[in-house]
């Protein structure tokens, strides 16, 4: 990786894409410390203090803390990326949809368009929301028409902001904006998390029980970081031979390829869906100061809490984990059926006269894929419950209650790799561009292989 960045700072357009990537993730930062006006700031942080749920810790890690400090971009990009689930959803749903993104590049660009104004229809909403319902609780220095307004405008206004931070980061840095932008936010709590591991399992402890402490805490973050690498670039490549072609005195087709089906097929999306359906319970008594009771409601709440999970003294609470599980196993089923389809991909290998060796073309091609592409999900579900389920593991038993969890690092890992990738294959276009510029003579150019 540190090769891969010494040659691309060698490469003079990489290197301007590289430094406006990094100026703009300064202005990310710098408006994530830039108050809402009209607002009071410690009213959340207050709020926040009093609540357990592990919702909170997730959305101030997607948000950089910036929701509990109430800044200008206290929504950040999440709801740019809820629209793009909501778009991807409604891709299926919607057959004008389908067609827009079979269109080519043309229909990507009209897919986008509607997507970025869902995202500021959703900002405007979860705004207005905030600003009304926690503006009559204290959150407003004072509430009124006029600063609940402001506020709205505001955080609508950063939201949508940070959306074309990322647009300008895709088309003018690394690529990638969104994904970075999201990176950027959740790293940038990980000193925080740490600095609360040191003062509760190091700081005052013996030399010997600390050093222990801290090799325990590295290898677990090693360990889990090396997982989730092999799990983000694992893959099943499935064997693909295309028949020969004869026209006129030339041979189309007889090469053979595969058919790259990665392990975690949907990715994260199904722990953030899990996720999010788990603690929206607990939001909404939270905001009604509803579940501190002893009924069966406060019960089920505590069981969805993540919180309360693997805890020794209270097991019986860990059935919420079970069912986190089973939902986590269900939406990786979910999501791969509606951005994977089998018998698309076996029509268009029919088409194009391509067939898998041993396997008729046809219904039984689609039949073989079903069934590969079942094993491989459930792999990857069980990867990505073996990630989550560590960091609640430790949390209970230990009470290591940080905001990088298992998402957290999945996203991390998966966004730098996605980069690295990016900035390899824009090093390879300009070595590819040397070469032809130069007749051919690739040592001589400014910009060829051989120059690294």
């Amino acid at each position: 990786m540190l090769e891969t960045v010494r040659k691309a700072f060698r490469v003079e357009d990489v290197r301007k894409r590289i430094l406006y990537t990094f100026m703009m993730l300064i202005v990310v930062r710098l408006g994530s410390q830039l108050p809402t006006p009209g607002v009071d700031p410690t009213y959340i942080q207050n709020f926040f203090a009093n609540q357990t749920g592990d919702v909170f810790n997730f959305f101030d890690a997607f948000t950089g803390g910036s929701f509990t400090q109430m800044s200008v971009f206290a929504l950040s990009i999440t709801p740019y990326i809820t629209s793009s689930i909501i778009m991807q959803l409604l891709t299926i749903a919607i057959p004008k949809l389908e067609e827009m993104q079979k269109e080519g590049a043309d229909g990507r660009k009209k897919i986008a368009s509607i997507t970025r104004y869902v995202t500021v229809g959703l900002a405007l909403f979860e705004s207005t929301a905030m600003a009304i319902g926690f503006g009559r609780q204290g959150l407003l220095v004072e509430f009124n028409f006029v600063n609940a307004a402001i506020v709205v405008c505001t955080l609508t206004a950063g939201s949508a902001f940070l959306m074309w931070i990322g647009e300008r980061i895709t088309e003018k840095g690394v690529g990638n904006g969104i994904s970075i932008v999201l990176l950027i936010n959740i790293v940038s709590r990980v000193p925080d998390d740490f600095v609360a591991l040191f003062n509760q399992f190091i700081k005052g402890k013996s030399v010997a029980k600390g050093l222990l402490a801290a090799l325990i805490i590295l290898a677990v973050l090693l360990v889990v970081v090396v997982f989730v690498i092999i799990l983000q670039g694992g893959e099943r490549r499935i064997a693909v031979q295309y028949s020969q072609k004869v026209k006129g005195r030339r041979t189309y087709g007889g090469q053979s390829t595969h058919i790259p089906l990665k392990v975690n097929t949907a990715g994260v999306i199904p722990v953030i869906f899990s996720s999010s359906l788990m603690q929206t319970p607990i939001v909404i008594a939270s905001f009604m100061n509803k579940g501190n009771g002893t009924g069966i409601g406060s019960q089920i709440l505590r069981c969805l809490n993540s919180n309360n999970w693997c805890n020794p003294e209270n097991l019986v609470y860990s059935i919420g984990l079970v069912f986190y599980i089973v939902l986590t196993i269900f939406f990786a089923y979910f999501y791969t059926s509606i951005t994977f389809n089998p018998l698309e991909i076996a029509n268009n290998m029919k088409k194009n006269g391509g067939f898998i060796p041993g396997i008729r073309p046809g219904k039984p091609t689609v039949e073989y894929l079903t069934k590969i592409l079942n094993y491989i999900i459930f792999i990857g579900a069980c990867g990505l419950v073996i990630v989550q389920v560590i960091p609640y593991f430790f949390n209970g038993v230990f009470g290591a209650n940080v905001s990088f969890g298992g998402t957290s690092l999945i996203i991390i890992v998966g966004v730098v790799l996605e980069t690295i990738k990016q900035i390899e294959s824009q090093m390879l276009v300009r070595n590819y561009t040397g070469f032809l510029n130069n007749n051919g003579k690739g040592g001589s150019g400014k910009n060829s292989f051989l120059g690294y």
